[in-house]
């Protein structure tokens, strides 16, 4: 049964507002097919060309789960909770045969073969000027897709915890990506919470948000 059809779903606006950082989680499974819902809903996110340039791996079995969380300093979270997404994001992903997303495209009716021959050539030469900044840009879309879990998650009456704290190159040995260009964006845990949280509020728009100019606030 589709975990849609189970419960039902917050709107975007509502998730986006609810959503708060979860550091203590029940140790509950999750539905296999909430979970298939949860990674449909997160590669769906938007990336730069439609490369999807990320490798999204779940971390189910517990001693795996025992390794990541000694990547990351201990933390609780990723012992407790029952799967744990780890983003990694591929700098070299444009620079790999992109014919199947180019006929998959093509085949929703999406882009038309002028779109694709133009692609065919922009692509090599946007990765080319990027540069150093592939790394970069590859971890951005990454974290795209992150948000669209977490959003995803707490609308399905889940939540999670973005994690930034980990030593990478163990938690690329925890997941057999040897490959050294790979970056890792992002942890999320995910679960069923084991602790209220509060909203801690956030600054006045007119703090960090402008019109136009820095400094010249926003004022709603």
């Amino acid at each position: 049964m589709n975990p849609i059809t189970q419960i039902q779903p917050l709107d975007v606006p509502t998730a986006i507002i609810q959503r708060r950082s979860i550091k203590t989680f029940k140790t509950d499974p999750l539905d296999p097919e909430l979970l298939k819902e949860l990674v449909e809903l997160t590669v769906a996110a938007p990336s730069s060309f439609n490369i999807q340039d990320w490798q999204i791996v779940l971390v189910q079995d517990e001693a795996q789960k025992a390794a990541l969380a000694a990547a990351a300093w201990n933390q609780k979270q990723i012992i407790q909770a029952p799967v744990t997404f780890v983003f990694a994001a591929d700098p070299r992903a444009g620079e790999q045969d992109l014919t199947p997303v180019f006929e998959q495209a093509m085949a929703t009716g999406a882009w038309n073969e002028g779109t694709v021959n133009y692609f065919k050539s922009a692509i090599p030469q946007f990765q080319a000027a990027l540069g150093d900044k592939r790394r970069e840009y590859a971890v951005k879309d990454a974290m795209i897709a992150a948000t669209h879990l977490v959003l995803a998650a707490e609308s399905l009456g889940l939540s999670t915890c973005f994690m930034n704290g980990w030593i990478e190159e163990q938690v690329k040995e925890v997941i057999g990506a040897d490959d050294p260009d790979l970056a890792i964006a992002v942890l999320v845990p995910v679960g069923y919470p084991a602790e209220p949280r509060l909203n801690p509020g956030r600054l006045p728009l007119s703090h960090n948000v402008s019109v136009g100019k820095i400094g010249n606030p926003y004022l709603g």
